[in-house]
C-alpha cells in the first residue's frame, strides 16, 4: 500500500473549520478510507482546528493540516505557530488526564477538546512551547477495502 500525503493549509478564520472538513473527509473517503474512520477523524481534526481559532493568540494568520495515509493507519498533524503553551513549573502538581478522571459529558464545553480527540482516535500527542506554537497529532488504525481506490493504484504501478 503506497503512501499518501496531503497537506492543507488555511487561515485563522472560522469558516476554516467546515472547509478542512469537507476537503479532508471527501479527500479520505475518495481514497477509499471507511465512513465510519472518516467520521472519527473529522470529528478529532474539528476539536484541534477549533482549538487553533481558539487557544492560537492573535498572532496565528493560519495553520496547517498534514494527512499520512499507510498500510495500517491515517495520521493527521494540526500545527500553528501561536503562542504556544508554557511547560509545567517544576513541583507544580500534573494536570489530570480529563479523559480518565472525568467523564466527557461531565466536562466544562471549553475543556472537552483533547478528550474527545482522545475518545475518537487511537493516539493523541500534543507538543506546545512557548513562541512555537502547537502541534496535536492524531493517529488512527484503519483497514483497507480490496476495492478502494488506492490500492488499485498500487496494483496499477
Amino acid at each position: 500500500m503506497p503512501d499518501v500525503k496531503f497537506c492543507l493549509v488555511f487561515q485563522c478564520e472560522t469558516l476554516s473549520v467546515p472547509v478542512m472538513r469537507r476537503v479532508l473527509g471527501d479527500t479520505l473517503r475518495r481514497l477509499g478510507v471507511d465512513d465510519e474512520s472518516v467520521y472519527d477523524i473529522l470529528l478529532a481534526a474539528t476539536e484541534a482546528c477549533t482549538n487553533v481559532l481558539t487557544h492560537g493568540g492573535r498572532r496565528v494568520r493560519d495553520y496547517t493540516v498534514v494527512t499520512s495515509l499507510g498500510a495500517v493507519s491515517c495520521q493527521v498533524e494540526v500545527a500553528d505557530n501561536g503562542v504556544g503553551l508554557s511547560p509545567r513549573e517544576p513541583g507544580a502538581p500534573e494536570e489530570p488526564d480529563l479523559q480518565q478522571t472525568i467523564p466527557v459529558a461531565q466536562l466544562p464545553e471549553s475543556g472537552r477538546g483533547l478528550a474527545v480527540m482522545r475518545a475518537c482516535v487511537d493516539n493523541v500527542t500534543l507538543d506546545s512551547r512557548p513562541g512555537r506554537g502547537t502541534v496535536v497529532t492524531m493517529r488512527k488504525r484503519i483497514s483497507w477495502p480490496e476495492d478502494a481506490p488506492l490500492r488499485r493504484l498500487r496494483a496499477a504501478s
